[in-house]
């Protein structure tokens, strides 16, 4: 398998082109059991037929674990909206439809996104009245089973020469409630710096799928918690600024 052809560099991976393959190869010191879930996720996303990379192996290279699958020839949303910033809300109206088309999919052997977000909010620094608060709210929100991909943003989207869309990196993948997927959209643009962006692909989002603005919003300081507790310092900060700051309530 050649390795020569970096196609990204993250802080726990780096991604390889090889002819028709996507070779993704985890530092040593990435989890196994994390490796193999996130294998499994995107193998059960496929069964719902949905336009993404198919996985063909997991493997060891060089005692890392790799996980290989169908390179997609294309350009992501990210790189076309900095390449035409005139087409911005056009792109972003795009972004919004794939992410409803995928909110309209069931998968039911994911992880329940409530779940997952009651587990990370535990793992926080905050303090116990805090935690307690956003547990409870969580609990109170309705309980919906609707695949949310729990990291959709421009750059997890692949537009090939036809025009057909790939969403990739399936690894935080849940069901759960669609907002909750959407208020984690808005704060990737705003961790992106992208604040006219996060409130366009709100407006549009709430527009189209006929949410209401408030409800999305009621998400955000449980989802910017939960969200905490990966990322860098500076990314942590940020997110935990959501949580106190404003209640929506």
């Amino acid at each position: 398998m050649n390795l020569d052809r970096v196609i990204a560099v993250r802080n726990t991976k780096t991604v390889y082109r090889d002819g028709d393959k996507c070779i993704k190869v985890f530092n040593d010191t990435y989890k196994k059991s994390e490796v193999l879930n996130e294998a499994l996720n995107q193998s059960m996303v496929e069964e719902t037929g949905i336009n993404m990379p198919r996985l063909k192996e997991v493997l060891m290279i060089d005692g890392k674990w790799s996980i290989v699958s169908e390179y997609i020839n294309g350009k992501t949303l990210a790189q076309m909206m900095e390449e035409e910033p005139e087409k911005k809300r056009e792109y972003i109206e795009k972004l919004v439809d794939i992410q409803l088309d995928i909110h309209s999919r069931i998968c039911p052997m994911l992880r329940k996104l409530k779940d997952k977000m009651n587990s990370k909010i535990s793992q926080t620094d905050l303090n116990a009245t805090t935690r307690y608060d956003l547990h409870t709210r969580l609990e109170g929100m309705p309980k919906h089973y609707k695949l949310c991909h729990g990291d959709f943003n421009p750059s997890n989207v692949i537009i090939t020469e036809d025009g057909t869309p790939y969403i990739i990196d399936w690894a935080h993948a849940t069901q759960g409630n669609a907002s909750a997927d959407a208020a984690r959209t808005y704060l990737c643009f705003w961790l992106d710096g992208d604040i006219e962006g996060a409130d366009m692909y709100l407006d549009i989002f709430c527009e189209k799928s006929n949410t209401a603005k408030q409800y999305v919003q009621k998400w955000m300081p449980i989802v910017a918690a939960s969200q905490s507790v990966k990322g860098n310092a500076k990314e942590r900060e940020f997110l935990l600024s959501w949580v106190d700051v404003v209640d929506y309530m």
